[in-house]
C-alpha cells in the first residue's frame, strides 16, 4: 500500500486507541452529565453503549487527524466525545429498526428495558416491548442533544467560535440528512439485493457508516488549524482519507457478519442474512449462484427462523463463490486509495498512526 507505517507495530495504534478512549469515557462519565439524565432508566440507557467497550474508532480518528497537522489533541478531546456520543445515538436507533437483541455482547437498549418494565412495573410483554422501544428513542434524542451540547463545549477549550458553529452545521445539514437516508434506503433495500446495482448498495453503505467518518476527519483537521476550511488541500485529505475507510470498515463489518465470531462480535453471526439486508456480499452471491444455491439464498434471506444450518450453508456458499475474497479486495482498494490521501500530511507520528487505522479496519476481527 502506498503509506509505510514505518516501525510502527499494530499494538502501537491498539494502545493509542485505548488511550483516547479511556480519555472519552473519563470525560464523558463527568458527575455534571451523569446527574443531567433522568429519570433512572433513561440515564442509564443513555450510557448503556457507551460504558460496553465500543472501539471508539470514529473519536480516535478526529483525535489523530487534529495531531496529525499539528494540533493539540486536548482541544479535540469536546468534538471527539461529541461524535461517539453522536455516534451511539444511531446505534440505538438502528437497533430498533433492525430488531436486534443483542449489542457488544448485551442486550440492546430496547430489550433491555423491555425486560426492565416486566420485572419492575410487571408489565405484559406487549406494553413492555413497547416500553422498551420507547425508551430506546428517547434514549437516543437525548444523546443527540448530548452531542451538540459536547460540540459546543469545544469553545471552552479554546477553539474558534466559528469553528464550533461550521461543526454544528455541518452535523446537522449534511451528515444527518446522508445518514438519515442511508438508513431509509438499508430498510427499503432489504431482500431486494437481486434488483440492486453494486453502485447502489456501495453508495448506501457509504451513507451510513462513511459520512460521519469523513466528518471525523475534517473535525480534526478544524480543530488543527483553528479554522473552518473545508477546501484546504490537508482538510480535504483528511476529510477523504476518513470517508474511503469508512466505506472499507462497513464492508469489513458485513464480511464479519457472515464469517465473524459471534462471541467476539458480540452479536450472532447471519443476522444480515435473517433480516434480508442487502449486502454487497448477498449483491455478489446472488449474481454468482446458479439456481439452486440462489433458491438456498433466497429461502434465507429475510427469513428471522432461519436455521443455524442454513445460516451455515450460506455463508459455506459465500466463500465457495469468492464472495468474502470479492468484497475483501473491495474493502482493500477502498484502503489503498485512503491511504494515498496522508501524502498530503506532514511525515509524522501521527500520520504512521492513521496508516494503521486504516490498515486495521479491514484486518479486525470484531
Amino acid at each position: 500500500m502506498a503509506e509505510s507505517t514505518g516501525a510502527l507495530p499494530i499494538a502501537a495504534l491498539l494502545d493509542a486507541v485505548e488511550n483516547r478512549k479511556r480519555m472519552l469515557l473519563d470525560y464523558l462519565m463527568q458527575e455534571r452529565f451523569v446527574e443531567r439524565f433522568r429519570p433512572p432508566h433513561i440515564r442509564d440507557a443513555v450510557y448503556s453503549y457507551v460504558t460496553r467497550g465500543g472501539k471508539s474508532l470514529r473519536p480516535a480518528m478526529a483525535m489523530l487527524a487534529c495531531g496529525a497537522l499539528g494540533g493539540d489533541e486536548a482541544r479535540a478531546l469536546p468534538v471527539a466525545a461529541a461524535i461517539e456520543v453522536y455516534h451511539t445515538w444511531t446505534l440505538v436507533h438502528d437497533d430498533v429498526i433492525d430488531r436486534d437483541s443483542t449489542r457488544r455482547g448485551q442486550p440492546t437498549v430496547h430489550h433491555e428495558f423491555a425486560r426492565r418494565a416486566a420485572e419492575e412495573f410487571g408489565w405484559e410483554a406487549a406494553d413492555a416491548e413497547h416500553y422498551g422501544r420507547a425508551v430506546a428513542l428517547l434514549t437516543g434524542d437525548v444523546q443527540q442533544a448530548w452531542s451538540w451540547s459536547l460540540l459546543f463545549e469545544a469553545r471552552e477549550r479554546g477553539v474558534a467560535a466559528d469553528v464550533v458553529l461550521r461543526l454544528a452545521q455541518e452535523l446537522a445539514s449534511q451528515v444527518t440528512p446522508l445518514l438519515v437516508e442511508g438508513e431509509a434506503l438499508d430498510v427499503q433495500y432489504s431482500g431486494r439485493a437481486r434488483q440492486l446495482s453494486e453502485g447502489a448498495v456501495l453508495d448506501m453503505l457509504w451513507k451510513k457508516t462513511g459520512a460521519l467518518y469523513e466528518f471525523a476527519g475534517r473535525a480534526g483537521a478544524y480543530v488543527a488549524l483553528d479554522e473552518a476550511a473545508p477546501d484546504a488541500p490537508e482538510v480535504q485529505a483528511l476529510a477523504r482519507f476518513g470517508s474511503l475507510c469508512g466505506a472499507a470498515f462497513q464492508i469489513q463489518d458485513d464480511i464479519l457478519g457472515i464469517v465473524g465470531d459471534a462471541s467476539q462480535l458480540g452479536k450472532p453471526v447471519g443476522s444480515d442474512i435473517r433480516e434480508g439486508k442487502s449486502t454487497l456480499l448477498t449483491l455478489k452471491a446472488l449474481e454468482r449462484a446458479d439456481e439452486r444455491q440462489r433458491r438456498l439464498i433466497m429461502r434465507s434471506l429475510g427469513d428471522g427462523a432461519t436455521s443455524a444450518e442454513d445460516i451455515a450453508a450460506v455463508s459455506t456458499l459465500m466463500r465457495d463463490l469468492g464472495v468474502i475474497d470479492y468484497a475483501r479486495e473491495r474493502s482493500r482498494q477502498y484502503v489503498k486509495k485512503a491511504l494515498g490521501q496522508l501524502a498530503m500530511l506532514p511525515d509524522n507520528a501521527y500520520r504512521r498512526l492513521l496508516a494503521l487505522w486504516a490498515t486495521y479496519l479491514i484486518e479486525r476481527e470484531f
